[in-house]
């Protein structure tokens, strides 16, 4: 047999195999598709693009811009589903004692939260407004980005939920929310 006949089909077929089984091993949705978000709490990105039906109706009004949010910061949209559940139960003019604020309750710059002191400074000082935080489109933006940005931090759900929720009361935050999140799956 030729040798040229076989070795151009064989480097055809060669490289594609290794295109093909690169992009499997390498594609993340097989990793996704095999852990638990709740088990395995990772940085995953989103398993689903939809929020979940399981969710109460004071969660589902802001179903698209949750999903809108997620698909932006990459998160995965019962994930901050969760978080507005436990922060305001879905109530856009939710105000904590603290000073946090809106659905996501994010510390804004002024109001209560300017006293809050990171060494010297005043802790928010980067952050909008309360009167922007009061629209919910804004706050789920918000919200979903600082989320997004300590779970890259952490390379983790809980240390993320944990750095996000309040200061004083340690992993029961992240435990909560994880909770609802699995509850509602």
């Amino acid at each position: 047999m030729n040798a040229q006949k076989i070795i151009f089909p064989g480097t055809i077929f060669v490289i594609l195999f290794l295109y093909f089984f690169t992009g499997l091993i390498s594609s993340p949705r097989v990793a996704w598709a095999s852990s638990n978000p709740v088990e395995n709490i990772s940085s995953s990105p989103p398993t689903s693009i939809y929020l979940s039906m399981k969710f109460p109706q004071s969660i589902q009004k802001w179903k698209d811009l949750i999903e809108i949010a997620a698909k932006n910061h990459n998160l995965n949209p019962n994930l901050i589903a969760s978080v507005i559940m436990q922060e305001s139960g879905g109530d856009p003019s939710a105000f904590s004692s603290s000073g946090a604020v809106g659905l996501m309750q994010v510390m804004p710059r002024d109001g209560l939260a300017a006293n809050f002191l990171c060494e010297g400074v005043p802790c928010f000082q980067n952050r909008p407004t309360i009167q922007s935080l009061f629209d919910p489109e804004f706050n789920i933006n918000f919200g979903s980005s600082l989320l997004t940005g300590l779970i890259n931090k952490y390379q983790d759900w809980r240390e993320g939920l944990f750095a996000y929720g309040p200061y004083n009361i340690g992993y029961s935050y992240a435990d909560i929310v994880l909770q609802i999140y699995s509850s509602y799956q």
